[in-house]
């Protein structure tokens, strides 16, 4: 049987938050069968719970912040993807501020945080969502799509207007059953242009933000000392945001997802969609790895300590 994984034990980081700038301690725990995964404010009385879902999402400006009785907590897409990719169905996440720190602008710390302590079955089945018919949604220009497909999918279409994607053209597609999430994805970090800078900082966001954490160009280039990791690496991110905004549906979806320049915020309207939309899905279990989409066999192989 396929089933349900935790972290074998508790492991914690700190950093500052990318859009608050605020200093906050992260700590990922193990957590029982079918609890999901739980966000924890630490610092507020009586350590309010927030479940990681999409109908929980309040605001997708540059990130995606979740909420539940007046407790926040932003900027959790990378944490999120780094559970999907390494297949952590249930974890508590305990923070004590309003936002995941950013750490290098990637999800591969996370990705190190669980490995370091590796994880655990449990005795439960994973349930995933399997996609049995097409739904789109859109925003103007934007589109998100889902198809049914024997595994997971995620493509890309976008065109930025600055010499530095010149050369790493309009799309990028990630078959998670032939690429490596942890070297392929959750290396790319996130980006930004100094020209926004300014105006972002007006608004509370981006206080955080710096060469070490995030890509940065100016008009005409990449400032970063040590360039890109991938030479589509802006592409690749975009895909590690919706890997784990896609997570917020609650479990691993059997399906493809096309993003045209598609963001946080259509990333949620279409997951949400989906939910809502029971026709195009079904619930699905697998009795051994045997039957399991080639898709999702890596994460459990890639769960180990790293040392």
């Amino acid at each position: 049987m396929v089933k349900q994984r935790t972290l074998k034990n508790s492991v914690q980081t700190t950093g500052v938050g990318l859009h608050t700038g605020v200093k906050v301690t992260l700590q990922l725990r193990p957590a029982p069968v079918d609890t999901g995964i739980v966000f924890v404010r630490s610092d507020l009385p009586g350590a309010p719970t927030i479940p990681a879902l999409a109908h929980y999402v309040t605001d997708t400006r540059l990130s995606t912040l979740i909420e539940h009785q007046g407790a926040k907590v932003s900027t959790i897409e990378h944490l999120m993807s780094a559970f999907s990719g390494l297949g952590v169905d249930n974890a508590f996440v305990d923070i004590s501020g309003p936002e995941v720190p950013i750490l290098d602008g990637s999800a591969t710390p996370f990705v190190y945080l669980m490995q370091s302590v590796g994880l655990v079955e449990q005795p439960a089945l994973k349930r995933f969502i399997r996609l049995l018919a097409p739904l789109e949604v859109s925003q103007g220009e934007k589109r998100a799509r889902f198809d049914p497909f024997p595994g997971f999918r995620v493509t890309y279409e976008g065109r930025f207007e600055h010499p530095a994607f010149d050369k790493m053209g309009s799309a990028v597609t990630v078959d998670f059953a032939t690429t490596s999430f942890t070297r392929e994805v959750a290396r790319a970090r996130t980006f930004g242009f100094t020209q926004d800078v300014e105006r972002l900082r007006a608004q509370g966001l981006a206080l955080g933000g710096s060469l070490e954490n995030a890509i940065v160009m100016d008009e005409f280039r990449v400032l970063n000392s040590d360039g890109l990791r991938f030479a589509d690496e802006f592409l690749r991110h975009k895909i590690l945001d919706a890997v784990g905004d896609l997570y917020l549906l609650g479990h691993p979806l059997v399906g493809s997802f096309l993003g045209h320049q598609s963001g946080h915020a259509l990333n949620n309207v279409a997951a949400r969609t989906l939910l809502e939309t029971p026709a195009v899905w079904t619930w699905e279990t697998f009795e051994g790895p045997a039957s399991l989409p080639t898709t999702f066999i890596e994460p459990l192989a890639q769960a180990q300590p790293a040392f």
